[in-house]
């Protein structure tokens, strides 16, 4: 399939002529649209549909002849018994990175950020993340243990967990090494491989908190091992305010159980936590009185600092944006208006303003935030632009519920350089040439 058949891929188009009735900006206008976008909506679209309208007609038999679809019978219900996505979309999946890891087992997928909608990330797009690969577990062979500082310990088969209350909230999922390449270069082509190891979804099982109280755990305990049923038996600590807090042992993500590669079938949830914490194929949660150093926890997943300090048990996910159309490896095909529409996010609470910039941060203007807005999830953003062909440097940063404001890339290397992996929450810039082709610069 080409990238001209999958327009929301790589090519940026105006709204249509049917766009500028006046019938439709009326509409517009009763729902609360102000008197500047209006007038933006009427300016901007008028000149380039003009160039459009009649030659499109004139030249395309398609157009007036009814096409097969409305003249024959369409396929039977349940011919796919799962749903599929549209044949003409199927150049939207994701994406690995060739060479990123030695093997394939411990490898990533990325989501393509940029043919999203919304906040929520279908399971079929949910990046992966693996360390071993990714195992099919008989859940009704799957146990999961609480022991450690308890008065009883405990196992659960997967029946008695989903007896149990639970919760369907909706968190982000981002790896701690999202955006890692941007540190020391911009040479990654896309906005699904800058950021694309970040997820949304509604995640479905019990409290954790109300596991460990069955546990009965020693209320002076501050940590957590959670141990997964992979050949790599991944463990992290967890602390235990997170672990009280909000955190979920999930057997279900966006209304249906949980996909193979995503945990099945069950998973740690601790929002606003690096990814690498949400163990998956969650089978031991083990009640400690110190930081456990696991393997991954010791030599991996530490933020290098430039006096050559590591940092360690840096979890949280630091307030975060991104512009992801336009984006590198689009292109806007003609002037006129653009929704320019992106992604916020903060692993510390809410996010609470998005500021656009179009001129490399010289200055911002306020985006419009689509809800609902919710605690540690990500957050759609919608900003209205005329591109008059000239050159352009777009950027989003995000103001969270803290008071936190995302820090230019050279604030952030001004603190931790440029060796790290992990957590880089930097401003993104996306360089609009006067051709209409976009892509990844770094400033300062």
């Amino acid at each position: 399939m080409s990238s001209d058949e999958v327009p929301h891929q790589g090519v940026l188009r105006p709204a249509p002529e049917s766009f500028l009735s006046g019938e439709l900006i009326s509409a517009i206008s009763r729902d609360g649209i102000d008197h500047h976008r209006r007038g933006l909506l009427r300016g901007a679209f008028g000149a380039a549909v003009a160039a459009m309208a009649g030659s499109a007609v004139a030249s395309d038999p398609d157009i007036v002849t009814p096409p097969e679809w409305s003249r024959t019978l369409g396929k039977p219900v349940a011919t796919n018994p799962y749903g599929l996505p549209s044949l003409y979309e199927q150049n939207i999946i994701r994406r690995q990175s060739p060479g990123l890891t030695q093997t394939d087992q411990a490898s990533v997928a990325f989501t393509p950020l940029q043919s999203m909608f919304g906040m929520i990330t279908p399971s079929g797009l949910h990046f992966e993340r693996h360390h071993q690969g990714w195992v099919d577990i008989d859940p009704r062979r799957h146990r999961l243990m609480i022991n450690g500082l308890v008065d009883t310990p405990v196992v659960f088969t997967m029946e008695e967990l989903m007896r149990m209350p639970s919760v369907s909230r909706m968190h982000f999922l981002e790896c701690g090494a999202n955006t890692a390449l941007e540190w020391g270069n911009s040479a990654v082509p896309t906005v699904q491989y800058t950021h694309g190891m970040l997820s949304g979804s509604e995640w479905t099982g019990v409290p954790l908190s109300l596991l460990l109280e069955r546990a009965g755990y020693d209320r002076r305990a501050q940590f957590l091992l959670a141990e997964g049923a992979d050949g790599s038996s991944m463990t992290r600590t967890i602390n235990m305010e997170n672990a009280l807090d909000d955190a979920i042992v999930a057997y279900g993500q966006n209304g249906e159980m949980l996909r193979p590669e995503q945990g099945y079938p069950l998973r740690l949830v601790v929002p606003g936590v690096q990814g690498v914490s949400w163990v998956k194929w969650l089978r031991r949660l083990e009640v400690g009185d110190m930081p456990y150093a696991a393997k991954d926890e010791a030599s991996h997943y530490v933020d290098l600092m430039p006096d050559g300090s590591q940092r360690q048990y840096t979890a949280i996910q630091e307030a975060k944006s991104v512009i992801t159309a336009p984006s590198a490896g689009q292109k806007l095909q003609t002037k006129g208006y653009y929704c320019i529409t992106g992604l916020a996010w903060s692993g510390r609470g809410t996010v609470t303003k998005v500021e656009v910039s179009v001129d490399g941060g010289r200055n911002w203007r306020e985006a419009r935030l689509e809800g609902p807005v919710l605690p540690k999830m990500l957050t759609r953003f919608n900003f209205d632009w005329v591109w008059q062909g000239d050159a352009a440097l777009l950027q989003s940063r995000v103001h969270d519920s803290t008071g936190y404001i995302q820090p230019q890339r050279a604030e952030l290397v001004a603190v931790r350089g440029t060796r790290s992996i992990y957590h880089n929450n930097a401003i993104q810039t996306w360089r609009i040439a006067p051709s209409g082709e976009v892509d990844n610069v770094q400033l300062g």
